[in-house]
């Protein structure tokens, strides 16, 4: 029987109030006749927090897994049977939280998702993170009532699709996982919100359910932002007032309208090249106090939904907020990174550009975005003639011819023109854009950035194009 008779302390006096507590339940878990755990929860939903703590310490993958499954409230016990034999040894650890949890996979890395395939593409709508979280509220009642419970919830585009509460917040997680599991729904690319802290046992779970962005109405722990890191997922916290902190993966966040986008294309940023001449990482030097590659990230983000750097020093780079791939063919120059670009878009269409061109011109970018018909790449010429490959179109036909140039050790990107399906953008098309010309300026040696940096707005200068540097 739970009591309901308090008394509050106030102005040296003892007044008598009627309210509710937690209701804390010790549930003992038996595996294949083996007692596993006690889990400390609240009483309501036992099978959805016993399947999704199953599901997520890794015992079973799917419902069929389970033989039998009973939970009987009365005597606190939940009675599983499921395929396969348990592990000789569990080795279980006690993770934070309220009532202190118990887990027996705390991750040294992190594993892909039990469903689907990686997180989605695309960003997220800040919009559905705040729809989601007010969602949340509104469902939090015994949150609002009494205080002492966590509650949580997974959407997909500010449709809240499950809700759960528990005295753990590590337990609402389980209970979401569960309900899944029973009800078929697929939480790979969703969005969890959570009213409590987020820890590395709330990350390494949401991990295993393919969720793309975790928010929070607090701050996360220091190792939970480091598995986001390094697990790919987006996460803010201290939502609340339309503003929220983005502490991982802030790429994965739509900042401008769509009217502003470019449909069907994904912005690549080769960053891979040596430098030989410059003699240091040329994406990192500054113009106007900005680092070059910033420059140009800062120029495609408007453009693109999706912006990728290509580089095999990601570390390098880490103050972008946008993803970063590997070269597939490592050492194999521009054309590799072309490659991977391709490989690793979200989207059928891509537009390369090199990570050293300073006043790339977004006028132009759109406009070679736009050039209509079936092409495989739309490549333009510079007012010299030259074709500028790093400044260019490509669509994913082209990937097979790729494929065969990198595997014959053909590095050469303007030689690849001759064997695909190429529109060559001549400079008459493009002149009358406003900094066309200066789009094409990019830095290989001290010299040319020197000029670069000296240049004033309108000035005449000789500096290289990527087309010739190529």
């Amino acid at each position: 029987m739970d009591r309901n008779s308090f008394f509050n302390y106030r102005d040296g006096k003892l007044e008598p109030v009627q309210g509710k507590v937690v209701r804390e339940f010790p549930l003992q878990l038996i595996v294949n006749g083996r007692e596993i755990a006690t889990l400390i929860a609240s009483p309501h939903d036992l099978r959805f927090l016993v399947a999704g703590f199953l599901l997520l310490q890794g015992f079973v993958r799917r419902l069929a897994d389970f033989e039998m499954f009973s939970v009987c409230e009365d005597f606190g016990t939940a009675n599983v049977r499921i395929k396969g034999d348990l592990p000789e040894r569990l080795k279980p650890v006690l993770t934070s939280g309220c009532g202190t949890g118990i887990s027996f996979s705390m991750p040294d890395a992190l594993h892909p998702p039990l469903q689907g395939e990686g997180r989605g593409g695309g960003g997220v709508n800040p919009a559905d993170i705040f729809a989601l979280m007010e969602q949340l509220a509104g469902r939090a009642d015994n949150y609002r009532t009494h205080g002492g419970i966590h509650s949580a919830a997974v959407g997909r585009g500010g449709e809240l699709l499950l809700y759960a509460e528990d005295l753990g917040r590590h337990n609402t997680l389980d209970r979401i996982a569960g309900e899944a599991l029973f009800k078929g729904i697929d939480l790979v690319g969703t969005t969890l919100v959570t009213s409590g802290r987020v820890s590395t046992e709330m990350v390494a779970k949401a991990a295993l359910l393919g969720v793309r962005l975790i928010a929070s109405r607090t701050s996360p722990t220091d190792m939970a932002v480091r598995l986001c890191d390094q697990s790919g997922i987006s996460l803010v916290g201290y939502v609340r007032g339309g503003r929220f902190t983005a502490y991982s993966h802030a790429e994965a966040l739509e900042q401008y309208p769509d009217s502003a986008r470019i449909e069907g294309v994904t912005g690549v940023i080769l960053a891979g090249g040596a430098s030989r001449r410059m003699g240091s990482n040329k994406a990192l030097l500054t113009v106007d106090d900005t680092p070059l590659i910033e420059g140009v990230y800062r120029t495609l983000a408007p453009l693109f939904r999706d912006v990728v750097i290509v580089t095999n020093t990601p570390e390098e780079y880490s103050f972008i907020p946008c993803r970063t791939v590997p070269d597939i063919f490592p050492g194999a120059g521009s054309i590799a990174g072309l490659h991977s670009g391709l490989v690793n878009s979200s989207t059928e269409r891509i537009f390369v550009v090199a990570c050293d061109m300073p006043s790339l011109s977004a006028e132009l970018v759109r406009r070679l975005c736009a050039v209509e018909g079936e092409w495989d790449a739309v490549v333009p010429l510079n007012d010299a003639g030259y074709l500028e490959p790093l400044h260019a179109v490509y669509s994913r036909s082209c990937l097979n011819e790729i494929q065969k140039a990198l595997e014959n050790d053909d590095k050469s990107i303007l030689l690849l023109f001759d064997r695909i399906r190429t529109r060559k953008v001549g400079w008459e098309e493009i002149k009358g854009i406003e900094g066309a010309l200066e789009s094409f300026r990019n830095v290989n040696t001290p010299e040319e950035y020197g000029r670069i940096r000296e240049a004033q707005p309108g000035a005449e200068n000789s500096s290289p194009c990527a087309g010739e540097a190529s």
